[in-house]
């Protein structure tokens, strides 16, 4: 029985990290992934370290790179040490560590934990399909376990190019504690020698990802359940090179309502298509800190709120289900928290139509009823844009109100300064409507929808000029 050598689970010396590749847009997996382990290090007081694997060298670009940070930077996130940052355990690119894995790999190959392998793919996939063919799991077989140094100089001199193969002891088992999902027992005969080192001399994911972490000195690792698999092999690694692993958690996966794994059918979009949006920080970091996770406190966390809340006991092992109704409840309280300017810097595009001189009228008319940038828009354009059209029933409604009603609410409007009380009090004397049948004609005659924010503030906005032309039209 193969026990892990893990760093013990003590906040004093709490380090955790995030590794992403700059392949594409930050999705929202892997931004729940950031935030948990940022803030399993801030509870503790601890170091988080962002490092970025770049070994795929077809896919990554600095492009991602520096989306990705400022995608990270938005969302609240900070780290100690980094790419933009430096750090005693620099570098934090991982394609400018290769001569430090290549060494890692030598130590392998000459202790024996490791051999070169000169299987062809074609040879593999036969292997592969031959064994699934008697109903066994596909492992490597060994072909190359147990060359002599005569027979790899002959595969060498046919030009056959070899990888490097991590050699597992059969009939063992690795053993270890997930601090999310408890006891783990994976049989080694069920993992099979698995390569470190590929044929173009690059190294296997999970080794490289080993061996940075316990390298910086990284205590705990929260990643995806998708990588449970990957943790008995980065052990095995760890151990033959006497290397000390994290502690690992694994959390559960984000899934859509449909159960399969959050894409963006579910609506989903990158963490830069939530910003382009509209959504806020707070609002999104609030939404991914309840996937997965259940606090004791309720309500909008500010980050510092969040890490104090942060519980690892309260991580969950079912599926977490992504709901965008839920996120979007959270963006609206987000944004109905916002202060006066901070508002106005969050829509100021969209504030672009409204008049300087009007635009605190204006904000405090609509921000009960708006959620996102495109909201604000639309209302500017209801209030200092062309008269608005009615529907069928609209229509009907303001017709049946007459011109009597219409009359004496642009009279009002005129001498009142847009004062809904004398509107309303000046239309109640002139025809005898009051509740429904007095605020709706008005409230469709003004802005062309029977719904919306309170018509006393929104009149206070809208030029005095505007509301007028619009009350007038029906006095006909």
């Amino acid at each position: 029985m193969l026990h892990a050598k893990m760093a013990p689970m003590t906040e004093a010396t709490l380090v955790s990290r995030f590794a992403p590749s700059p392949t594409g847009a930050l999705h929202l997996g892997n931004a729940r992934t950031a935030l948990f382990n940022f803030l399993l290090a801030r509870r503790s007081g601890g170091r988080f370290i962002l490092r970025i694997e770049d070994t795929d060298a077809e896919r990554s670009s600095d492009a991602y790179l520096e989306a990705l940070v400022e995608d990270l930077r938005w969302l609240g996130l900070d780290w100690q040490e980094g790419p933009d940052t430096g750090g005693h355990s620099a570098p934090y690119r991982q394609s400018e560590r290769t001569g430090l894995y290549a060494d890692f790999q030598e130590r392998l190959l000459v202790t024996g934990a490791a051999y070169p392998c000169y299987c062809t793919p074609a040879e593999l996939e036969l292997s592969r399909r031959t064994q699934l063919a008697a109903g066994r799991p596909p492992r490597y077989a060994g072909t190359c376990r147990e060359l002599t140094a005569a027979q790899r100089r002959d595969r060498e001199a046919h030009g056959l190019v070899p990888t490097l193969r991590f050699r597992v002891q059969p009939g063992a088992e690795v053993v270890f504690d997930d601090i999310v999902h408890g006891p783990q027992r994976f049989a080694t005969d069920d993992i099979g020698d698995f390569i470190v080192r590929r044929a173009d001399g690059s190294a296997a994911f999970f080794f490289c990802n080993a061996v940075d972490d316990a390298l910086m000195g990284v205590s705990h690792v929260l990643r995806g359940e998708d990588h449970l698999a990957n943790t008995p092999r980065q052990l095995l690694v760890l151990k033959a090179l006497g290397l000390t692993a994290p502690t690992y958690g694994h959390v559960s996966m984000i899934v859509g309502d449909d159960g399969a794994p959050l894409s963006k059918r579910h609506g989903a979009p990158s963490l830069a298509g939530l910003r382009e949006r509209g959504y806020l920080a707070l609002a999104v970091r609030n939404h991914l800190f309840r996937l997965g996770h259940a606090p004791a406190v309720q309500g909008t966390l500010a980050i510092d709120a969040m890490a104090e809340a942060f519980d690892i006991g309260r991580l969950g092992r079912s599926p977490a289900r992504f709901d965008l109704v839920q996120l979007d409840s959270w963006q609206k309280e987000a944004v109905h928290g916002l202060t006066d300017d901070a508002f106005a810097r969050w829509a100021r595009a969209a504030l672009a139509a409204v008049p300087p001189a009007e635009q605190a009228a204006f904000i405090a008319a609509v921000r009960p009823n708006v959620v996102f940038p495109d909201d604000v828009a639309a209302w500017a354009r209801v209030v200092f844009g062309d008269a608005p059209s009615l529907s069928e029933a609209g229509v009907a409604v303001v017709r049946d109100a007459g011109g009597a009603f219409f009359g004496a609410a642009a009279a009002a409007a005129a001498a009142s300064g847009n004062d809904l009380a004398a509107i309303t009090a000046a239309v109640r004397e002139a025809t005898g409507r009051k509740g429904p049948a007095l605020y709706k004609p008005l409230r469709l005659a003004l802005t062309g929808l029977d719904h919306g924010p309170e018509l006393a503030p929104l009149l206070r906005a809208m030029p005095r000029a505007k509301a007028r032309e619009r009350l007038i039209r029906y006095a006909g």
